[in-house]
């Protein structure tokens, strides 16, 4: 979550303002998507990049996203005019679709200006959820708490247009995660079983690593073509894949994606998400199935893994 470090560097502070520097924020929200969606869109990197940024004049570069527990998030939050806002975040606790803990450390030109310890609990059921953020923060260099409040409303306003518009689905796989993650990240296998049935996929070039790329045409069952492009920003083996996906080589940006893999006792629970550019671009793609068509894909990729194991 990022501070508005606009708001947060022009505070004066007070000379006694020593016992004002520590204080505990609260923010409440209502989300119109289900806890598993709200979960996915405040954890998963590929979404926070889409709502982290306080307001539109300021960009948000991610430097590392890894969100494990001990794993760490780092970004720079930059504004024409400012000094560079660093934002180290550490996950502490992460039980799926009810809390995170993550401490949070803002710096600027080297110098540490809060520290906050930041508690996420999510409730609801069907298609409403609910967020309480709490932030216990200790500010450093000067008070933070009108950065922080400014900040984290904004932000929480981004999300819901961000939820509004993500997808997801999930299967739980009858297979091993080694062989599953194997069958998604081999570039040989990967078009064999990608897209939804009656779907085939010609490659142009293919590179499955962070940096990487997949240009292919997916092919429909009555001939049409539909041209694709992955990019890829994230791959943490056996674990997510973070990826762009354009309409074409280097065609307008559809949506930013992200593939997660979970142990499910001696099977693997595949998430896959997917934050549309736009919420008309979601409304067309839901009008035209593409949860089930996405639930064919993963189908495909149970077949093709269980498929492979016999041989």
């Amino acid at each position: 979550m990022k501070q508005d470090p606009v708001s947060s560097s022009m505070q004066t502070p007070q000379p006694d303002a020593a016992a004002e520097r520590f204080a505990t924020l609260t923010f409440e929200r209502d989300y119109a998507v289900p806890p598993s969606v709200l979960w996915q869109v405040w954890t998963a990197p590929a979404a926070r990049m889409n709502w982290s940024a306080p307001d539109p004049s300021v960009t948000v570069q991610f430097l590392e996203a890894d969100s494990r527990v001990g794993g760490r998030e780092i970004s720079l939050c930059q504004r024409a005019g400012q000094p560079d806002i660093r934002c180290e975040v550490g996950w502490l606790e992460l039980q799926p679709a009810r809390r995170s803990v993550n401490y949070e450390v803002v710096s600027s030109e080297g110098v540490t200006q809060s520290v906050a310890l930041v508690t996420a609990d999510i409730s609801g059921a069907d298609e409403q959820s609910r967020l309480v953020v709490t932030v216990q923060l200790s500010s450093l260099s000067m008070d933070m708490r009108l950065g922080y409040r400014q900040g984290f409303d904004a932000a929480l306003g981004n999300l819901a247009s961000v939820a509004e518009r993500t997808m997801l689905i999930e299967r739980v796989i009858k297979a091993p995660r080694a062989l599953v993650w194997g069958a998604w990240m081999n570039p040989e296998t990967l078009p064999q079983w990608w897209g939804p049935d009656g779907f085939s996929c010609r490659t142009t070039r293919i590179d499955l690593r962070t940096g990487g790329e997949w240009v292919f045409d997916m092919i429909g069952p009555d001939g049409t073509v539909f041209p694709n492009h992955h990019r890829y920003r994230e791959v943490r083996t056996g674990e997510q894949i973070g990826y762009e996906l354009l309409w074409g080589e280097n065609g307008p940006k559809h949506a930013d994606a992200w593939a997660s893999f979970e142990d499910r006792d001696g099977d693997t629970k595949v998430t896959l998400g997917m934050v549309f550019a736009t919420a008309a671009e979601y409304q067309t793609a839901k009008g035209f199935g593409a949860v089930e068509l996405g639930q064919q894909t993963l189908g495909k990729l149970e077949n093709f893994v269980l498929s492979a194991r016999m041989h």
